[in-house]
């Protein structure tokens, strides 16, 4: 299955979170703490209708995503940008992909220390002749070289450098992150279970070890309690028999 397809469909079995908002006198933070697209995340509509109905001043953006869809993302990113409010992104454990595109719309971005930043090339998927994947092909090069230009004007970085970022899938600390101008401050992080990383990661080339082990930690205590709960279950059934 193609890499693209498996980051997909293995998140997609993740209990869904959507986009939750919460209000307090003059303050608004929406959670973005899933992937980006409408087959396996939050669409683009629904992302852009929630902030609509916020009359708030500030809206705080809590982001913790894999990434997603480029389209999707980039008119989440308009969506912010054309909003009144001040938008103020934290990222809270991982901007992947298409959630480093979504941060990019807000007017300042943090990132908790211990977090990451990833930033790689354009995927897709297709179908067709050997003249259909050569127009493909150009296509994710203009959506490349869309994508770092936005990177170029948050972070004053030259182009090239940018490139060779993008074409090596870098997974910046939030320290790195801050050094090469990607966010504005880092914040020290608050032990949250919501934050630690959930999401399957194996599509990705260089996904930092210890994100990985957390997933499997992470599916390894799932597995154990879930054994627990049918041995439980297996001892109320004898007991039943018994009496």
């Amino acid at each position: 299955m193609n890499k693209l397809q498996n980051l997909f469909a293995d998140n997609r079995t993740k209990t869904r979170a959507g986009i939750r908002v919460h209000n307090s006198e003059g303050v608004s933070t929406v959670y973005l703490y899933d992937a980006i697209g409408g087959w396996y995340g939050v669409t683009a509509e629904d992302f852009a209708k929630t902030l609509n109905e916020i009359e708030a001043d500030t809206i705080h953006l809590r982001i913790n995503s894999p990434g997603g869809d480029v389209f999707e993302a980039r008119a989440m990113q308009v969506a912010l940008k054309q909003h009144s409010a001040k938008i103020i992104a934290h990222i809270d454990g991982l901007a992947a992909s298409a959630a480093t595109y979504v941060a990019l719309g807000a007017n300042e971005v943090e990132m908790a220390d211990g977090a990451f930043f990833m930033i790689h090339n354009a995927w897709t998927l297709g179908m067709g002749n050997a003249n259909d994947f050569i127009e493909l092909a150009d296509m994710l090069s203009k959506v490349d070289d869309s994508i770092a230009k936005d990177y170029q004007r948050k972070t004053g970085v030259e182009n090239q450098q940018i490139k060779q970022w993008m074409d090596s899938e870098t997974w910046f600390t939030a320290a790195e992150a801050k050094e090469h101008g990607f966010i504005d401050r880092v914040f020290e992080e608050e032990e949250d279970p919501e934050n630690q990383n959930d999401w399957d990661l194996s599509a990705y080339a260089n996904a930092p070890a210890n994100l990985t082990e957390i997933k499997k930690q992470h599916q390894n205590d799932q597995q154990i309690k879930a054994h627990k709960e049918k041995l439980l279950r297996r001892i109320d059934m004898l007991d039943a028999i018994a009496s």
